[in-house]
């Protein structure tokens, strides 16, 4: 008899409840996984464009036959809402799909580039050519998400992949797993590994053609420095501390209200929540006292109606439990929410603003990853740019206020992946904007142009039709430095000389 297959219990974070069973991937499988990606690959890699896309037509339709049930797996296995299954987990899958089926022909067709004069007769070309076996590695806090659309752009650009969803939300990893089976996704085109961190571990070792990583620093970290090992590619898309700057002349009600939503969305575990908020000192007692109405307004639970969810990762409290006590340890003072020591055993956290913070404190230099708010005054533009940059991440971050040229002059000198203007979050909903991090948010972009292309080798290609006997620059070179001397010099001064070049092009061509 075999080996006993390991199982992953799932425990719904917000009740506590088991609510299924997920077979582990043994780790003994994962040569057989990547043979299976690259027998496949033969295939898939060669069909067109267009008809990967009639794949992501079915999966889209199945996602959309079976919303309400996804959104409740989603939703009862990370704690959160059912609207934000919906809004934020779903909702950006199928418009990723819609753009992919749209755009992705073009952004993947040949490209004609321009030639230089210099290479007079020829045509240039890039043709993108799919990597091989693709390891997605998504993480637990949009497990739909950010699993699904780094997966469909590698197919779409002709690759396989191998989807590693997080272990702390296995039911919808099992989900995604489903889907692509029911819309008929070829053998080995797309497999699902599931399983602990060991599995993920395993299948990085494994020598894959490009590593697709969401999740934490920390682990990025460790699967580049596997990856360096064998030269494979990587993009990594990691966390963040992102500022949230409130000038007066903001529409103050309309950014409370976004503050509420950009910190305490998803409770908080968000790569692009708003970590750091910071007020214009004129402004400020008035602005608190409108986000903390806000905040008392909202209901945390399981209903349909409910504003926000649970924690999903247990481990998370005890990092934002760390930062709070650091800060309050230090003078922070409470305006929302409670002290650690008083915190409940279970799943929902307090949602919790702090003010009397500086750049000194854990709550403003690392992420945080839960419903926490520190709330700092500033008094000039320049000092608010400086405070802003001041941490290792830059991913995302929102400026406010109605004066359109400060919004852009700040926004430009944001060291940040992307800036939204009276707004938060939402840039990653853009599926025409790239989207990735600077500093310590990672590495590389996907979404847009960029996230189908960076799924595939580009090839240069130079065509000459071949008629010529020779080129002016192979041998023999028997006088022709003088006349290359002139040619250059007449091509790339300031004010060009169109006949001198002509002159001595004529005369490199007669010495062939």
């Amino acid at each position: 008899m075999g080996a006993t297959q390991e199982k992953l219990i799932v425990i719904a974070p917000a009740t506590g409840k088991q609510i299924g069973e997920i077979l582990e991937t043994p780790i003994s499988q994962v040569d057989s996984f990547y043979q299976n990606g690259k027998t496949a690959f033969l295939q898939w890699s060669n069909l067109d464009v267009s008809d990967r896309a009639k794949y992501l037509l079915k999966l889209k339709a199945i996602i959309v036959e079976q919303m309400e049930e996804i959104a409740k797996i989603i939703a009862e296995d990370t704690g959160k809402v059912v609207t934000e299954a919906l809004v934020a987990d779903i909702m950006p899958t199928l418009d990723g799909i819609d753009h992919i089926i749209k755009h992705g022909e073009k952004i993947l067709q040949r490209q004609k580039v321009k030639t230089p004069i210099l290479l007079i007769g020829k045509k240039s070309f890039i043709e993108y050519m799919p990597r091989g076996v693709v390891l997605i590695i998504s993480p637990w806090n949009y497990p739909m998400q950010l699993a699904m659309i780094p997966m469909i752009s590698a197919l779409a650009a002709g690759n396989t992949v191998i989807l590693k969803p997080s272990e702390v939300t296995p039911l919808v990893g099992k989900c995604i797993e489903d889907i692509f089976v029911k819309a008929g996704f070829p053998e080995g085109v797309v497999q699902v590994a599931h399983g602990s961190k060991e599995v993920g571990a395993a299948f990085t070792n494994g020598k894959p053609d490009y590593i697709f990583f969401t999740g934490s620093v920390r682990t990025g970290k460790i699967i580049q420095q596997v990856a360096a090992k064998d030269l494979i590619p990587t993009t990594l898309e990691l966390g963040g501390k992102d500022p949230m700057i409130v000038f007066a002349d903001a529409h103050l009600e309309r950014a409370a209200k976004g503050a509420a939503w950009a910190a305490f969305t998803n409770s908080g575990q968000v790569c692009m929540s708003a970590e750091r908020l910071y007020v214009e000192k004129n402004i400020y007692p008035q602005f608190l006292t409108l986000l903390k109405k806000e905040i008392m307004d909202l209901k945390q639970g399981t209903d349909v109606d409910s504003d926000v969810g649970s924690m999903t990762f247990r481990s998370q409290i005890q990092i934002c439990k760390d930062q709070l006590d650091d800060a309050l340890r230090k003078g922070a003072r409470l305006e929302t929410g409670l002290s650690p020591e008083k915190w409940e055993n279970g799943m929902f956290l307090p949602l919790t603003v702090v003010t009397n913070v500086n750049h000194q404190m854990k709550i403003i230099q690392e992420e945080s990853f839960g419903p926490l708010l520190p709330v700092i005054p500033f008094e000039s533009e320049e000092e608010v740019i400086s405070l802003a940059n001041d941490t290792v991440y830059g991913l995302n971050a929102s400026v406010w206020t109605k004066d359109k040229e400060k919004a852009r002059r700040v926004a430009s000198k944001l060291v940040s992946g992307a800036v939204v203007i009276n707004d938060a979050i939402i840039s990653i909903a853009n599926h025409g904007l790239p989207f990735g991090g600077a500093k310590q948010s990672g590495i590389g972009r996907y979404h847009g142009d960029a996230g189908l292309r960076i799924f595939c080798h580009e090839k240069a290609i130079v065509e000459d039709n071949g008629r010529k006997k020779s080129e002016i620059h192979w041998y023999p070179y028997k006088e022709k430095y003088p006349l290359f001397l002139q040619l250059f010099k007449s091509y790339f001064q300031t004010k060009r000389d169109w006949v001198r070049f002509a002159q001595y092009y004529l005369r490199i061509l007669k010495k062939n």
